[in-house]
């Protein structure tokens, strides 16, 4: 991968590792997901800002990786702010910025193009230089797709507009459900299908679980020991493992210790620990692994 070297924990291990040092003096950049790592909701996670503000006490750098396309980084760094987590809108990187870097391999600067989302996806395209109309009308180059609470089926339909009139179909990510406090929603990967069924084309599609949204956080950031910091195998471990990342699971969020146990080799990170004050701390191989071939068998 392009920026990361290899470390003494890489994300290749057939068993989850442990490290006699704090993975904060061994690892120079994390890679955190937002929801179910740093806060789960209106909620705060326990020891999610101790280890956090504490992981940047050994030297490491912070990112904030989210495939939630609907913030603006600052929105991001006040929500953080109130669950006691510093950070700064430079070290914030979103699904939505992640689709408008992507775009960028594909159309110049100044293109006009069509969203289907809300305020932090417009952010995003307008920081990378792109014209954002309102209309399907207005001949757009591409339609650009994320999450927000505001989108409706008339704007989804603008966009189908423009891409059957030929513009390219972008998704900030393809989350068919959104974790909510009372379960789980449509997510953006959902209305995309709805989208890309009406049109009969497939989109390009950025966030996780793709490389790139990693990738391309780690070039922004710099660093050449990454480690990301995930809840959720299917998003969060599979790219990282796709960007032969190393990666931490904390029992913070969606997937639990037997779901890590019986993950597939895609999905299985390199750490496991119950939260993020393992940055901190040095921490131990979970026992009895030699035991997870048999579960996965059945026997």
């Amino acid at each position: 991968m392009t920026g990361a070297k290899k470390t003494p924990h890489g994300g290749g291990s057939e068993f989850l590792l442990g490290s006699p040092r704090p993975l904060a003096a061994v690892y120079d950049v994390a890679l955190l997901d937002l929801d179910g790592v740093c806060f789960a909701g209106d909620a705060r996670i326990p020891h999610a800002a101790e280890g956090a503000n504490g992981a940047r006490n050994y030297g490491m750098r912070l990112v904030f990786v989210t495939n939630n396309a609907s913030r603006a980084p600052q929105a991001v760094v006040d929500k953080l702010a109130r669950n006691d987590i510093a950070a700064s809108v430079g070290e914030v990187f979103s699904a939505a910025m992640d689709a408008a870097a992507l775009l960028h391999e594909h159309l110049p600067d100044g293109a006009p193009v069509f969203i289907i989302g809300g305020e932090g996806l417009r952010q995003a395209l307008t920081d990378e230089g792109f014209t954002v109309v309102a209309s399907a009308e207005d001949k757009p180059a591409a339609v650009v797709q994320g999450w927000d609470p505001g989108v409706d089926w008339a704007m989804m339909s603008e966009g189908l507009y423009a891409i059957t009139d030929g513009a390219i179909h972008v998704a900030t990510n393809l989350d068919a459900t959104l974790p909510t406090e009372r379960g789980f929603a449509l997510g953006n990967g959902s209305l995309v299908a709805a989208v890309a069924n009406a049109s009969g084309r497939r989109p390009l599609a950025g966030g996780k679980p793709f490389p790139g949204i990693y990738q391309r956080a780690l070039r922004r950031a710099g660093g050449a020991r990454p480690l990301a910091v995930g809840d959720r195998l299917n998003t969060d471990h599979v790219g990282a493992r796709a960007a032969d990342i190393p990666g931490l699971h904390v029992l913070t969020g969606v997937s639990t210790a037997r779901d890590v146990l019986l993950a597939s080799p895609e999905e299985r990170p390199t750490f496991l620990h119950t939260d993020l004050r393992v940055c901190c701390s040095p921490t131990r191989a979970p026992a009895g692994q030699h035991r997870r071939r048999d579960l996965v068998a059945g026997r």
